[in-house]
């Protein structure tokens, strides 16, 4: 998506507005589609330069008076011109620095720096907490995985040297890792305080959540208490793990989440999710989403007490007590260009659950393609 702006009017009455902007795909070819019109915003219509002495203050964001603006000194002062023999220029060092100036100004104006700095008592370390997870924020922000590539190869190569005032032979992986250590014990108060900012910036109620039960294995003797043997979404179970639930929103912003013992079954989470949540941010009509996997009447029963609605994957099985629905051509509707959905309403003076049958066309070739390669695989045989 971009920006584009527009002018309207003739002459000296003109008027210039801005819009959002996304390229589809169509049958036709690529087109633009507006995705909201934004009005006239202050500073996007004047040509504005900062100088690096105003990096930091732009980091925390801009303040009421010059909001979407980088700062008015620069723009007073004259150019400085210097003759330079560009024979004598050499590249030296060369730094990444987009990214990571993206990543730390999300940092910084979601407050986190502030937090932990509330959060975490500053003690010997040479290095403040909050610095060494910001490095670890980012760095995962940018798409570095492994904190030991952090502390011997990206670190040295980005410009957060410069942006945090940190060498880079003071981030190794032991710091990294006792940062990581720092942030686990203090996991409630940072997803609460996401949790407010993400509140005020968007104005979401949380209403609408989706929740998942995913693993992770270990290889050695990792994994501390709650690591264990079980079903291994991996393929690995020669290893032990650990179990995740995520709670989400449609948007995929994290929301909460709890470690599991590895054996646990994903269907007897669900209550201690929902309890979570609730006591989080109350007892309210919520909608979860979820699929056959956490799906029992004991949990369908208690989700209906909690007065909560509900969209689960049901029991295959299920699809035969609508054979005829399904086989009827009528009351199908549209709902992207390869899905079809048709609601079953439940008998009158019945509490029994509205059920939508689907329809795929990905689905559908996808089969196909399974039992094309089972097929295969017998004549083989």
């Amino acid at each position: 998506m971009y920006l584009r702006r527009h002018r309207s009017g003739s002459g000296e009455q003109t008027y210039e507005y801005w819009t959002l902007v996304k390229s589809v795909r169509t049958a036709s070819g690529p087109r633009q589609e507006i995705v909201a019109t934004l009005g006239k915003l202050p500073g996007l219509d004047q040509q504005v330069r900062a100088s690096w002495e105003e990096v930091d203050a732009l980091l925390d964001g801009p303040s009421a008076s010059q909001q979407l603006r980088f700062g008015e000194s620069a723009l007073a002062e004259e150019p400085l011109w210097r003759e330079v023999n560009v024979r004598e220029v050499r590249v030296e060092r060369t730094r990444e620095f987009g990214e990571v100036y993206l990543g730390l100004a999300l940092w910084r104006r979601l407050h986190l720096h502030t937090l932990l700095g509330e959060l975490i008592a500053s003690g010997k370390e040479e290095v403040p907490w909050e610095l060494t997870a910001s490095v670890l924020t980012v760095a995962r922000f940018c798409g570095e995985l492994s904190e030991l590539g952090v502390a011997q190869r990206w670190y040295q190569r980005t410009a957060l040297e410069d942006l945090l005032g940190v060498s880079w032979d003071k981030i190794n992986e032991d710091r990294l890792y006792r940062g990581l250590d720092q942030l686990v014990g203090k996991k409630d108060q940072l997803t609460a305080h996401l949790l407010k900012r993400y509140e005020s910036l968007f104005g979401v109620a949380f209403e609408f959540l989706l929740y998942d039960v995913t693993s992770t294995f270990f290889e050695g003797q990792g994994g501390g208490l709650k690591a264990a043997h079980g079903h291994s979404r991996d393929n690995r179970r020669d290893c032990k793990q650990v179990c995740i639930g995520l709670v989400v929103s449609p948007e995929g912003l994290p929301l909460a989440f709890e470690v599991f013992a590895g054996n646990r079954n994903d269907v007897t989470t669900v209550q201690e999710i929902v309890t979570l949540m609730e006591s989080k941010y109350g007892q309210a009509k919520r909608i979860w989403v979820m699929d056959r996997g956490m799906v029992s009447q004991a949990n369908l029963d208690f989700l209906k007490q909690r007065q909560a609605f509900y969209v689960v994957g049901t029991k295959k099985s299920e699809l035969k007590k609508h054979q005829s629905a399904l086989l009827d051509p009528k009351g199908w509707q549209k709902v992207r260009p390869d899905v079809e959905v048709k609601l079953i309403e439940p008998a009158e003076g019945t509490t029994r659950d509205q059920f939508i049958l689907c329809r795929s066309a990905a689905r559908k070739q996808k089969e196909k393609g399974m039992l094309a390669r089972q097929e295969q695989r017998l004549l083989k045989k």
